[in-house]
């Protein structure tokens, strides 16, 4: 029993921490880096790992680059294509690195399992902005970015605290990307086509 709930609380955070690496990596890995630095709580030798005094201000000093650049409409567009490999690269990394010490076998499956939750949320978030950022208004992108901070630091410390809790979130959210992914691609097409069939003048 001791086994599994150590497994499931591996498990959980791991996904969550890769998931939500995608849509803020710089967050995700300062979070990551004051946890293990600050004991918030009891936490694998291998998180360990973050508690580096480099890694953890360069994550935070990113964040603050992001955090600017991700409230500045087309400017948070061309950030994420910036990102459109460092944000999977990322998740994958932070799976490996919160699995400890396995076989290779494990370790390039949990780095694919831990990169492809970090696209689903990139491309997704990436894809949403698009659409944002096609309105005059900037608000609706203003009111995206902060939720989504607010999303990462939330499912970061669930994470660390109720990691089975942050594997359903996980879930819960794949299977809304799945469902809402077809309409997201279909809407950029419908207003991205439709400037492009205007006549010229």
């Amino acid at each position: 029993m001791e086994m599994l709930a150590t497994f499931l609380a591996s498990a959980g955070r791991t996904m969550g921490f890769s998931f939500a690496a995608g849509i803020n990596l710089y967050a995700t890995i300062a979070i990551l880096g004051l946890a293990s630095r600050f004991g918030w709580v009891a936490l694998p030798p291998q998180y360990q790992v973050f508690d580096n005094n480099w890694i953890i201000g360069g994550a935070l000093a990113l964040y603050v680059v992001e955090f600017v650049a991700d409230k500045i409409p087309w400017v948070d567009s061309v950030w994420d294509a910036v990102h459109s490999v460092i944000r999977p690269v990322g998740g994958a990394a932070i799976a490996v690195a919160t699995l400890g010490d396995k076989s290779p076998a494990a370790e390039t499956l949990i780095a694919l399992v831990g990169g492809a939750l970090a696209a689903s949320t990139h491309f997704s978030k990436a894809g949403t902005r698009v659409l944002a950022n096609a309105s005059p208004e900037p608000f609706t992108n203003w009111g995206l970015s902060l939720g989504e901070d607010a999303f990462v630091i939330g499912l970061g410390f669930l994470a660390l605290k109720y990691p089975a809790i942050a594997a359903v979130v996980v879930f819960v959210c794949l299977a809304l990307i799945v469902t809402l992914s077809a309409w997201i691609v279909r809407a950029v097409r419908r207003r991205f086509g439709r400037r492009d069939t205007l006549p010229a003048l």
